[in-house]
């Protein structure tokens, strides 16, 4: 697919873009709304795709725990009780959905209490129309916000099933907010961030976690920041690794995301992170 047109989804999905103005940027781009609308399912999530782990095989629940506000989350573990080191699972900037519940079940299968918090829990949780689910970020306040992911940290050590060591693994919106739990959760042990944008340089020395960094070569956007992240983790000495995936776009992880999913680079990225995982926290 063209990548301009890819370009254009990723404005969409990240930036004040209405639908309105995308359809007709893209009606531009493919010669006609009738091509346009032909090539939006292509473009679009189908959560058909979002289920690969069998959750009979797992313990689940759904919770609710303070923070500034109430917070939902989704658990998955394994289903013998025993006590598991937990990871925190971030989704994107649509709520917590079908596709990011699948990615708490494959934490969860390789064998962690996952925990995926809902950001869009104080205004209602997450519509089921992604344009909705996007137009309620730019609600958040993004101060609250944080520290309704920080307070997640407060709530697993009351959990029986918690043995204290704590990661955390992000995507896109998600990768951001597990760099900036890097900076703010001392007790954080491994943080994975998945096209996710950099913590200012300034707040690096902060970090405790080892990071392992996941870019799209094809992601400008976010790519742009790699460079002073990463001196700034030098710098530090913070433990980290970095991976590049050429030819894959932002978003290459969501196998719910027809043009942006890439699933070589995504096996072998979720491989490193399982293995990541295995080093520093179990």
């Amino acid at each position: 697919m063209d990548q301009r047109i890819i370009n254009l989804y990723d404005e969409y999905t990240h930036k004040p873009l209405s639908r309105t103005e995308f359809l007709q940027r893209l009606a531009k781009l493919t010669g006609g709304m009738a091509a346009a609308l032909s090539i939006l399912p292509l473009l679009e999530i189908n959560y058909a795709k979002a289920a690969t782990v069998n959750d009979e095989e797992l313990f689940t629940e759904r919770i609710t725990y303070k923070g500034v506000n109430d917070m939902q989350a989704y658990v998955a573990r394994p289903k013998k009780e025993d006590k598991y080191a937990a990871v925190v699972v971030i989704h994107e900037n649509r709520g917590l959905n079908p596709h990011i519940e699948d990615v708490t079940r494959r934490a969860a299968a390789a064998g962690y209490l996952a925990i995926a918090p809902n950001a869009l829990s104080p205004l209602g949780g997450t519509p089921a129309n992604e344009d909705d689910a996007r137009q309620l970020f730019t609600q958040l306040n993004q101060a609250d916000t944080l520290q309704n992911f920080i307070k997640v940290f407060d709530y697993l050590p009351t959990r029986n099933d918690c043995n204290g060591n704590y990661g955390c693994v992000g995507f896109c919106w998600g990768g951001g907010i597990v760099n900036d739990l890097a900076v703010n959760v001392s007790s954080l042990k491994a943080g994975v961030a998945f096209y996710g944008r950099q913590a200012k340089a300034e707040d690096v020395a902060k970090i405790k976690a080892a990071l392992q960094l996941h870019y799209a070569g094809l992601d400008e956007r976010i790519n742009g920041g790699i460079a002073a992240y990463e001196d700034a983790l030098k710098r530090a000495n913070i433990k980290y690794e970095l991976y590049m995936y050429e030819g894959a776009q932002h978003g290459f992880h969501n196998d719910t995301a027809p043009t942006r999913y890439n699933e070589t680079a995504a096996r072998l990225a979720w491989q490193r992170t399982v293995e990541f995982f295995g080093k520093y926290l179990k």
